[in-house]
């Protein structure tokens, strides 16, 4: 396959090889070798292009491309790739479906999710996937936004979507397992459609922590540079000499959320194992790993700290696992110590990324990176960022706090419906603005501080709720905990604890309050405090802050 490479080097007598800062431009660019990627004018769509990647091997041998964790159901590469093409081939002679409509698919997670993406990616159809948990306002919503054509869901969602110009269709029906089994050769070439890189592959629903609910574009140019740093960073594992008993990943992250997206093309085009799980639970998930002898994961900070210090781990046989690879937000060293001291064989990867960079913008990678605790890592192949100040607009040096801005070919085309929300997000130089406050260390390193929207405004401070946080999940008597900001007449703002306390323990307000104020200083500590059963989080882990607040001000709680 032919390639070209999309990152324009500067003189390198002006980049600092340790930080990968630029003193002229102020943009810091990748420390990692540069990827080749094939040339834009080159038609190809997600799914060719992960399939073009996918070894020989995994279609000789009996390792399963897809297993359902809660039926046992497998799909081995050849299977899969049949029904991929026959479920395509289907869509065409079935429906009027066709490159450039927009498909909107709400399927709790199974094996038929992965065959229907690939499938209407090498259509050319956009997939919007969206939580089919939703209600019926929210899909209301969704559709306003996005325009599907089609709709793809089960028979107990659809009365909940709106009529639309195809109409629906129950992927728990005979028709469509029939559209799976149409007799076509794995080895045929699917149905001749022309996709530019530059088309839109998905529509990815951001959190809508920050506001209401946003459409993010997603072109197939973005994936195939997402996939392309992993194939290249496998690649030369393999060269070094590296052993590598075959991956079984796990996922319990949705397939419609940015990551799970990810995490399925990604291990499809590797010839990987991935293990889906329909919900999260926490047992569920150990027994998981035990059965299938799951090497790696993608973990939230969250599911850290519950590894780190629950006593159900004891139960499970987890010696399978290498690799834990951590997102949503900061870990911290704390933390990642009482993880490693329990489990010494098992590596945290953290990485960094959001639904509008296509998923990792940073991470760390080998043995050395992920001992850096509390960074999440170096920028990814082919990335370029800027530490930016907010008020002044001024692009910093390294080891100065910032917003981060971010540049490269995994950035998205935009909001879909809201140019507004696209120009203030992405600048006309293709830079875009993270909203998160964060600085590189000496050494390349990014560390995120918080969300810039997220900080607690204490009289003239300013608070990053993650720093309290990961003081908190250092006591051992603290399961979860969350912090928020508290309106307060005097301060501002003051800085809440939600603090899920650990089966047996009775540590009080008091005491909660006192173990954080002797290690912050007095503008930080924390000031009100209130025990629940759990924090509520979004399916990448992400802490719903808004529903904490919202609940702070309807209730009591101690305060100090």
């Amino acid at each position: 396959m032919a390639t070209q490479n999309q990152t324009h080097s500067l003189p390198n007598t002006t980049i600092d090889p340790n930080t990968g800062f630029c003193s002229s431009s102020k943009i810091f660019h990748s420390l990692r070798p540069n990827v080749p990627l094939p040339p834009l004018s080159q038609p190809l769509s997600l799914t060719d292009y992960a399939l073009s990647l996918l070894p020989a091997a995994a279609t000789a041998t009996e390792n399963s491309a897809l297993i359902d964790a809660t039926t046992g159901r497998q799909l081995s590469y050849s299977l899969f790739l049949c029904q991929v093409k026959s479920l395509a081939s289907s869509i065409q002679s079935l429906t009027p479906l066709s490159k450039g409509h927009v498909a909107l698919i709400l399927i709790p997670t199974s094996l038929h999710v992965p065959v229907l993406y690939f499938s209407l990616l090498s259509l050319g159809v956009t997939v919007a996937p969206a939580n089919p948990l939703s209600t019926a306002s929210e899909l209301t919503h969704l559709v306003r936004l996005t325009k599907p054509a089609i709709a793809f869901t089960t028979s107990a969602v659809a009365s909940n979507i709106p009529a639309l110009k195809f109409g629906t269709v129950l992927t728990d029906s005979p028709l469509f397992l029939s559209m799976l089994d149409a007799n076509v050769d794995s080895h045929s070439r699917a149905p001749g459609v022309e996709v530019s890189q530059s088309d839109s592959a998905a529509i990815l629903f951001s959190s809508g922590t920050t506001g209401r609910v946003k459409g993010v574009f997603l072109t197939h140019r973005n994936f195939i540079a997402l996939i392309s740093g992993y194939y290249h960073l496998r690649n030369n594992q393999l060269a070094a000499g590296e052993p590598e008993p075959h991956p079984v990943s796990l996922t319990t992250l949705p397939l419609f959320h940015v990551f799970g997206f990810f995490m399925l093309v990604r291990s499809i085009a590797l010839g990987e194992t991935l293990v889906l799980m329909q919900r999260f639970d926490f047992e569920g998930m150990l027994k998981t790993v035990e059965r299938y002898k799951i090497s790696m994961m993608p973990v939230s900070p969250p599911l850290v700290v519950a590894l780190a210090k629950s006593d159900l781990v004891n139960k499970y046989d987890l010696s399978s696992l290498r690799m834990l690879g951590c997102g949503g937000a900061p870990l911290g060293e704390q933390v990642a110590n009482d993880f490693k001291a329990k489990f010494p064989n098992v590596e945290i990867s953290q990485g960094y990324g959001l639904t509008e960079s296509g998923g990792g913008a940073a991470r760390t990678f080998g043995p050395e990176e992920v001992k850096r605790h509390g960074s999440v890592g170096r920028l990814s192949e082919n990335m370029e960022a800027k530490i930016v100040d907010p008020e002044t607009g001024e692009a910093l040096p390294p080891c100065q706090k910032g917003e981060l801005w971010i540049r490269g070919p995994t950035i998205m085309k935009g909001y879909v419906g809201d140019e507004k929300a696209t120009a203030e997000t992405l600048d006309s130089e293709g830079w875009l603005k993270t909203g998160d406050l964060c600085y590189f260390d000496s050494d390349g390193f990014l560390y995120i501080v918080d969300r810039l929207k997220e900080l607690i405004k204490y009289k003239a401070y300013q608070v990053p709720p993650a720093e309290l946080e990961h003081i908190l999940h250092t006591n051992p008597e603290i399961a979860d905990a969350a912090v928020v900001p508290y309106p307060d007449e005097e301060a501002g703002q003051i800085p809440m604890a939600f603090v899920v306390r650990k089966p047996g323990s009775n540590i009080s307000a008091n005491q909660v309050m006192e173990f954080v104020a002797k290690q912050v200083s007095p503008y930080k500590k924390i000031r009100r405090v209130s025990f629940v059963n759990s924090i509520p989080k979004s399916p990448a882990g992400k802490i719903l802050r808004r529903e904490l607040v919202n609940y702070a001000l309807s209730s009591g709680s101690s305060k100090l």
